[in-house]
């Protein structure tokens, strides 16, 4: 082999070499690491019902006795009577501790070193709360739990009224109020009977998994007299309303009674005994009995034409509604603020108060009604209804009904004229 041929061999033996050892260099072989060990996780920081740090405050539930005053409940806690002082009166704008409660709770956050309070919180009702804060700033501020709407449903056949065959199922009393505004232009809610019965879907208000209030009524079904009466509230841009299966406005042109919920005492008699007077006398009204103060309520929109007193009438006030229909309400014990002759009053306002004025035994007021010129039986007379649903929502309300009427039940389920039938697994 020649020189230059071996030269260039040995050249290239020590190019191979060396690249060979810097790629081992590059990447040389690692032991095997053992991860460390696993740290344990913080614990997760809790707040209560009204924001302040679970734990952080021994807290103290303290029940307001009796005439026991603000300055009293801090002094049990340590607190200056110089800053009970001071807190209360910043309060002032904000919630004024002359309206705490006897028999209510105060949540009193205190110390835990000193055993002073450092926060109260107090809940004039179960949605909103009040904390004064007895930090160097001594402040005041309204706080509200935060209130989830859930639909519920509930039937049942009254026996004795509604307000119980609603308590005995743990329904709140208060839908019945609901109930009869619903349907004030259908039903008499003070000729109910046993055997009525009722299928309702409604929203209850929730906090915490506790109801705390009634909603709105959803859909319901009200059985009175062997007729169903139904109801189905539907949303559009003119407002929220109530109608009938067939779309019709449940919205008359009067209330069945200038009272929320009371007793029907008399009728409309052409042949009554008086008894004051004791003798024959036709009464023209219907009576429905009230503890004296109760409010009474325009039965329709008009204009108050005569408001004073006689001595058959006691206080009374007259609307005219239209040229067709005039009403007048009884033996006040005296006017709602505003109401003179000239003023314009609206379905529902309140025009005064039950009382017993005038040729009256006890606190009702007698509700008149004239239908051209004449007393009628207001209980008698056919009202005229209000606009059915506008035809550009009719489909929309259609589809909202067929999805709520199967959850509502009773004999005419099945019969009603507008809509596809509703299919058996509809849901809310």
């Amino acid at each position: 082999m020649p020189a230059r041929t071996r030269l260039l061999v040995a050249v290239a033996s020590v190019v191979l070499a060396v690249s060979t050892g810097l790629l081992l260099t590059r990447t040389p072989t690692r032991p095997e690491e053992t991860p460390p060990p696993p740290q344990p996780a913080e614990p997760a920081v809790t707040y209560d019902a009204f924001g302040f740090e679970t734990g952080a405050y021994d807290v103290v539930e303290h029940r307001i006795r009796r005439n026991q005053t603000f300055s009293d409940i801090l002094a049990e806690h340590n607190v200056p009577p110089g800053q009970v002082f001071r807190l209360a009166r910043s309060a002032e704008d904000v919630f004024s501790v002359r309206r705490i409660q006897a028999g209510k709770t105060l949540r009193i956050y205190r110390d835990d070193s000193l055993q002073a309070a450092r926060y109260l919180v107090y809940q004039p009702d179960p949605i909103t709360y009040v904390v004064f804060s007895l930090d160097d700033s001594l402040n005041v501020r309204i706080g509200e739990r935060p209130v989830h709407t859930v639909r519920r449903s509930v039937e049942g056949v009254i026996t004795r009224s509604l307000y119980e065959a609603l308590a005995e199922q743990g329904v709140n009393p208060l839908l019945a109020v609901r109930l009869s505004e619903v349907y004030a232009w259908q039903i008499d809610f003070f000729r109910i009977q046993p055997g009525d019965g009722f299928s309702i879907v409604y929203e209850e208000q929730v906090i915490d998994d506790e109801p705390v209030g009634i909603g709105s009524i959803v859909a319901a079904r009200f059985s009175h007299f062997g007729q169903d009466f139904y109801a189905f509230r539907f949303e559009r841009e003119e407002g929220t309303d109530y109608f009938d299966e067939q779309g019709n406005s449940l919205r008359k042109a009067f209330l069945k009674a200038p009272l929320e919920y009371y007793r029907l005492t008399s009728r409309y008699n052409p042949n009554r005994f008086h008894p004051v007077l004791k003798r024959r006398r036709a009464h023209l009204g219907t009576d429905y009995a009230a503890p004296t103060g109760t409010p009474i309520r325009a039965t329709g929109d008009g204009v108050v034409i005569e408001a004073g007193y006689t001595r058959g009438n006691g206080n009374y006030v007259k609307i005219r509604h239209n040229g067709t229909y005039t009403t007048g309400y009884l033996h006040m014990s005296r006017f709602a603020r505003g109401i003179q002759r000239g003023t314009r009053v609206r379905q529902g306002d309140v025009i005064g108060y039950v009382g017993s004025t005038g040729l009256a035994t006890g606190p009702h007021v007698c509700y008149r009604f004239w239908k051209n010129g004449v007393q009628v039986d207001p209980l008698r007379e056919k009202m005229p209804p209000s606009r059915p649903i506008e035809e550009t929502y009719r489909a929309a309300f259609e589809a909202e009904r067929d999805r709520l009427l199967p959850l509502l039940g009773g004999a005419h389920t099945p019969q009603y004229a507008l809509g596809t039938p509703a299919t058996d697994d509809a849901v809310l």
